[in-house]
């Protein structure tokens, strides 16, 4: 089993180059990013089971009204629920990189009838965002795949609210019976290594998924980060 999720992980990710980059600051092997081959695996039946998508964004607690941004969207699996759940007064812009990816997500989205998604191209060092739009910024199993994580964090950062949040969905490192390769796997402890020196407050870390980190950080206001020289 193990075995077979390896060879599939290494059909679906495409590597932008043969050496992977590292994070300056933990060390961390930066992920390849998955590419539209992985489209299919993105919406398979066992993800519900494996990854509880609904019990995921109870415990986030979206509100009806709120904009959110779902960055490294992907497909829209994420993006339909939230839009569901948001209303027609709210907003999900819906962020990639990959054009193709976008045009799927389009078409999901049209299927459902929805008219509150914004599809936005983004780049590999910025989401392209509205600035101080955002309630929620949420990022499931994506951060790690980030080239030029810092940059995407102060950008992220600039799109929030002053009261929003940034949640990162990550597998979790810590438990090796997670069945996903090393690299698309993050500590807690990683996690808050490198998104609090980016001017974010950790603020809980939920543990109620079969398989992931539900972590939540709010930004610091410009004058209180602790790391402002």
């Amino acid at each position: 089993m193990r075995r077979t999720l390896a060879i599939l992980f290494l059909l679906i990710y495409h590597v932008a180059s043969f050496a992977q980059a590292t994070h300056p600051v933990t060390g961390r092997e930066i992920a390849p990013v998955m590419g539209m081959g992985g489209a299919g695996w993105l919406v398979r039946s066992e993800r519900e089971a494996e990854e509880a998508p609904d019990r995921a964004l109870d415990a986030i607690g979206l509100k009806r009204g709120d904009a959110v941004a779902d960055i490294g969207a992907g497909v829209g699996y994420f993006t339909w629920r939230m839009a569901e759940r948001v209303g027609p007064e709210g907003k999900i812009y819906a962020n990639d990189i990959q054009p193709r990816m976008l045009d799927q997500l389009k078409k999901n989205i049209a299927a459902r009838g929805l008219a509150n998604v914004v599809p936005v191209l983004g780049t590999e060092d910025d989401p392209k965002l509205p600035a101080g739009a955002l309630d929620l910024a949420l990022l499931v199993d994506v951060y790690h795949e980030f080239s030029q994580p810092q940059k995407m964090l102060a950008r992220i950062r600039a799109s929030l609210r002053p009261t929003g949040r940034l949640v990162l969905l990550e597998y979790r490192k810590e438990d090796p019976a997670v069945p996903i390769l090393l690299q698309h796997k993050m500590t807690v402890q990683e996690v808050r290594a490198e998104i609090e020196p980016e001017g974010f407050r950790f603020e809980s870390s939920l543990e109620t998924l079969p398989r992931q980190h539900i972590l939540i950080f709010r930004p610091y206001a410009q004058n209180d980060h602790p790391n402002r020289n």
